[in-house]
């Protein structure tokens, strides 16, 4: 079942250097890991919940990654990097198939960089202590069923944005951003 959604994603995701060449207006480049398995049959995300005592983007709902380092090799060693400090999974666990469209973050000059990438269902995660809270599996279809613009509060003003809500979990921001670019993606995959 993993190859269905690995070869159906092929035609449909970005070469990762494709991505990598895209300029962003950015001064820092930073990458993330969308993590996918399938169980039972239904494609399933991985996502962190951000320790609430951060002094940045704490209690937020994120794909794991980070800031790009002078050591790693490329943005997709970021990707799988960070995965493995935040939630333990190795980068010989993971088949990068891809890229989704890269993400400006304005507001603090971060230019993120996704990578998704098929990583074996049953995992047992091993969250950091100092950035993750949990580690959250959801299920795709519930992911898109939770879409809807609403009115978050966010440093004392209310925010009118792009949203998931599944579980209690509310997923937006970049995050959300590219939970879209993935979902449009799957759909026209779908749909062909």
């Amino acid at each position: 079942m993993a190859e269905a959604i690995t070869a159906g994603l092929d035609g449909v995701l970005l070469d990762p250097r494709d991505a990598v060449a895209i300029e962003l207006p950015a001064t820092v480049a930073a990458a993330v890991l969308v993590p996918l398995f399938i169980d039972d049959g239904v494609a399933h995300a991985v996502f962190t919940e951000r320790r609430h005592d951060l002094a940045r983007h704490a209690g937020e709902i994120s794909f794991p990654g980070g800031r790009h380092e002078p050591s790693d090799e490329d943005l997709v060693a970021t990707a799988l990097r960070e995965t493995h400090e935040e939630i333990g999974l190795p980068a010989s666990a993971v088949r990068v198939i891809g890229a989704l469209e890269p993400a400006p973050l304005v507001a603090s000059g971060y230019g993120v960089y996704p990578f998704v990438g098929i990583v074996p269902a049953g995992f047992h995660w091993t969250p950091s202590d100092q950035e993750v809270a949990a580690v959250i599996e959801l299920p795709l279809p519930d992911v898109a069923a939770g879409y809807g613009r609403r009115q978050i509060m966010r440093r004392g003003s209310t925010i009118l944005t792009d949203t998931y809500v599944v579980d209690g979990h509310t997923i937006w921001g970049a995050t959300a951003r590219i939970v879209t670019d993935l979902l449009d993606r799957l759909e026209l995959w779908q749909e062909s």
